[in-house]
């Protein structure tokens, strides 16, 4: 049970490497059948695996979002936050938005159930 923390955070690593490679079926099956997902390009949130998947769909046709885990830290409940280096171009290349924000994310029986953005300044780890 003490490698629990870590194998979230592999976890939490291969989800963004499925993400960044558009890989979405890999993604989803990290994640619950009724994860909650932010729709932070759009505002908003989807529920569950096939909203997800439109909502990343839709995205990925307008913009080129890179998301890198720099650090994750424990929290309370089975929580992890991850701090996260966020670079989002557009179809051309040029950069939107280089910045650093929070992922937070409420993990259940070893899969994402849900995930939250907030501004880097205003996470806190408790």
């Amino acid at each position: 049970m003490s490698d629990q923390p870590a194998l979230l955070i592999e976890l939490l690593r291969a989800a963004y490497a499925a993400f960044n490679a558009r890989d979405i079926n890999a993604a989803l099956a990290l994640m619950t059948p009724d994860v909650a997902w932010p729709k932070a390009f759009k505002g908003g949130f989807v529920r569950g695996s096939e909203e997800v998947r439109a909502y990343w769909t839709e995205q990925w046709s307008e913009i080129n979002p890179h998301v890198e885990p720099v650090s994750f830290y424990s929290e309370e409940a089975g929580r992890i936050l991850v701090d996260v280096h966020q670079v989002v171009r557009d179809k051309a290349g040029a950069v939107l938005a280089d910045e650093h924000v929070g992922h937070r994310f409420t993990l259940e029986h070893g899969l994402i159930q849900a995930m939250e953005v907030c501004p880097h300044e205003f996470c806190t780890t408790g």
